[in-house]
């Protein structure tokens, strides 16, 4: 199977970590030359979520924070790649699995500072590490993004 010209895919979640892996994956895309996928997994279960809402105004919020997330990483680039923008229903590892099929690498932060929050939790990153088909660059969390982190 060949990657060239596949996309690189990314996902966010508005947290400081992902829109560091945004950043990285934007410019590696911009290297490599090839697409960037944009990628915000939302989830809506009427029985469990507490508040109003539906599953349209979730898609609104999902697709609102990935425009705002490529917007903020756009700035000062010169020669942005191209670009979609991608807001799917679903767990956000298997749905991050699922859109990197086929692509050329797969780019997540890694949110968890606390072990036991990653093994009572899980891990997105950890899952997209174990179950993608393609390579998966896991971009750490640093001392600032960690302090912005809630």
């Amino acid at each position: 199977m060949t990657t060239e010209n596949a996309p690189i895919v990314v996902g966010v979640d508005g947290s400081p970590a992902s829109e560091q892996a945004l950043r990285w994956a934007m410019g590696e895309a911009s290297l490599r030359n090839c697409p960037l996928h944009v990628v915000h997994a939302w989830t809506f279960e009427p029985l469990v979520d507490w508040y109003e809402t539906n599953a349209q105004n979730q898609l609104t919020l999902s697709e609102t924070l990935v425009d705002t997330s490529v917007r903020a990483a756009l700035v000062g680039r010169l020669q942005p790649p191209e670009i979609e923008r991608r807001s799917l229903r679903g767990d956000a590892a298997e749905v991050l699995e699922e859109a990197s099929k086929g692509a050329a690498l797969l780019v997540v932060a890694s949110h968890t500072v606390s072990r036991l929050r990653q093994i009572t939790m899980g891990s997105t990153s950890m899952h997209c590490v174990r179950h993608s088909s393609v390579p998966v660059v896991v971009i750490p969390v640093n001392e600032h993004s960690a302090s912005n982190e809630t």
